[in-house]
């Protein structure tokens, strides 16, 4: 089952700048992926980024998945949260995982070299027994 909602959030002290925010869970699966490739798609595409923007950020997504889905509890939900800027694709995804000292691919591994080329800025990070992936595109100039 895909569970979704859609929030409006706003960042700034003033109302010039909202930012719209989209939160998706699915099973932690890989049958599941191609949800949040096809989200990460829409709103890539709704920054105006060109189509191999949008390729590079859908296979950056299914690799920062595929990473968390590895360290994955059993039966846990794998959440997306899609923060959409005036500037970027801002795209946080966790998962809970079995154990607190489970460790992410560290930034030498093949993984993370494929993450680190497709998105402006990556980053990774273990709260208690959640693990979590952020990547940031900025939009074209």
């Amino acid at each position: 089952m895909v569970r979704s909602s859609y929030s409006r959030n706003v960042t700034q002290v003033t109302d010039a700048q909202k930012d719209d925010v989209v939160l998706l869970a699915v099973p932690a699966a890989g049958a599941y992926l191609g949800v949040l490739r096809t989200a990460t798609a829409g709103l890539a595409a709704r920054l105006q980024f060109t189509l191999d923007e949008i390729e590079d950020l859908r296979i950056a997504v299914d690799e920062a998945c595929a990473m968390l889905l590895a360290v994955a509890a059993p039966d846990a939900d794998l959440s997306c949260r899609f923060t959409v800027t005036d500037s970027a694709l801002i795209v946080e995804t966790s998962v809970p995982t079995a154990s607190a000292q489970v460790r992410l691919p560290g930034g030498e591994s093949f993984s993370w070299q494929v993450l680190s080329a497709l998105a402006d800025d990556v980053g990774a990070h273990m709260e208690g027994r959640q693990a979590a992936i952020r990547l940031t595109k900025r939009r074209p100039a």
